[in-house]
């Protein structure tokens, strides 16, 4: 069974205003053919299939591709019911957490901004007086152990999202494949949780939920279709869950669901890396002090080209280099002539082998303004937090 097609007005999901290239994160210098390198080769490999599949999803749709894929497509939604089946039924036999749960995901593959959506909502719940902590997966570490996220942990064994969720918030955090098991581990140690964000759990059904955050970004549901021959990790319906919250991390609604949209920000002022990891903001420097300045920027991040983009509407000139989401930045991301680097907080986490060298790396974050009627929406869905004893 295929999935639907895309909404109305929004052939192929693409963003209105964006060509095929920035829909899909591609930027100026990167090359239609598979890299041959060998020092970065693996990760060049994986860049460039992702482009292609990017490309398939988000770009001018594909009808031939699309039809040849969706046999496979159709496998994958049989398989994907059972399994949401499956999981639904673990959830009837697992112990629960003891304490509401807040769901963020999105029903696309090649990410959506749930992570800058997961900081925020953490921030608003503990401006609101709740006393949050979140799980993830924790998607691409090396170990498949559950783990607490520690200031100083390493994030290829944490996980870059969860150790940049933790050092933004300060709130606890735990990372491991099954989320429930995740959730009653985060209460043990932190007993005095009374909500847990889980991050990037829509599909992960073990985990029973109070709420269900639903992200989208400007690029919405793609071709519509289901993976393979679409983004989409379940079908898209008429209209969203009941009792679900739909967040769009864009200027404008990308899909035919109601929702509410939260407002991206640049930081105004940058942070040398050195500084950022040390949590200390005293050689920080405005953003509009690097504006003419050579800059290479560099995002291994979805869509590297939100953040080039936003560094270029903030008057700094930039040379793009993006990278795999995920990086793990084994070897030196940027020529050892490079003067400048500027970089997102999600790469910062992984670079601190490189802090000490001549090239200067400056980190720039990002906030996300939750509206306040999302806010209000999520915190009356929320049941009241357990009288302390």
């Amino acid at each position: 069974m295929a999935g639907p097609t895309a909404p109305q007005g929004q052939p192929g999901g693409q963003p209105n205003g964006q060509d095929a290239g920035q829909a899909n994160g591609q930027t100026d210098g990167q090359t239609d053919g598979p890299p041959n390198g060998q020092t970065e080769g693996q990760a060049n490999r994986q860049a460039w299939w992702l482009r292609q599949w990017l490309r398939q999803w988000f770009g001018p749709s594909n009808a031939a591709a699309a039809a040849l894929l969706k046999p496979l497509a159709a496998l994958y939604r049989v398989l994907q019911r059972r399994d949401r089946a499956r999981r639904e039924r673990l959830a009837q036999r697992q112990p629960q957490p003891a304490c509401a749960v807040v769901v963020v995901g999105n029903l696309v593959a090649g990410g959506a901004g749930k992570t800058p959506v997961t900081i925020a909502l953490v921030q608003a719940l503990q401006a609101a007086g709740r006393r949050p902590g979140v799980v993830s997966r924790g998607y691409g570490r090396r170990s498949r152990q559950p783990q607490a996220v520690s200031v100083d942990a390493d994030a290829a064994e944490v996980g870059d999202e969860p150790l940049l969720i933790h050092r933004r918030t300060g709130v606890p955090v735990q990372v491991g494949d099954d989320r429930a098991d995740a959730a009653r581990r985060l209460l043990a140690r932190a007993p005095q949780l009374d909500v847990i964000v889980a991050d990037d759990g829509l599909q992960h059904r073990q985990l029973r939920r109070d709420v269900e955050v639903i992200v989208f970004d400007e690029r919405g549901i793609g071709n519509g279709l289901l993976l393979p021959a679409g983004p989409l990790r379940e079908p898209f319906a008429l209209q969203p869950p009941a009792g679900a919250l739909v967040l769009y991390n864009a200027a404008a609604p990308s899909t035919a669901w109601a929702g509410d949209l939260a407002q991206r920000r640049l930081h105004d002022h940058a942070v040398p890396l050195a500084d950022w990891l040390a949590g200390r903001g005293a050689g920080a420097q405005p953003l509009a002090s690097l504006r003419g300045q050579p800059l290479l920027a560099l995002a291994g991040i979805a869509v590297p080209q939100r953040f080039f983009a936003a560094l270029q509407a903030a008057g700094l000139s930039i040379e793009p280099l993006p990278r795999p989401d995920h990086d793990a930045y084994e070897q030196r991301p940027w020529p050892a002539a490079t003067p400048a680097v500027i970089t997102t907080e999600k790469d910062a986490v992984k670079l601190a082998r490189w802090a000490g060298g001549a090239t200067r790396v400056w980190v720039l974050g990002l906030d996300l303004a939750l509206p306040a009627a999302f806010m209000a929406a999520l915190l009356q869905r929320l049941p009241a937090p357990a009288r302390r004893p």
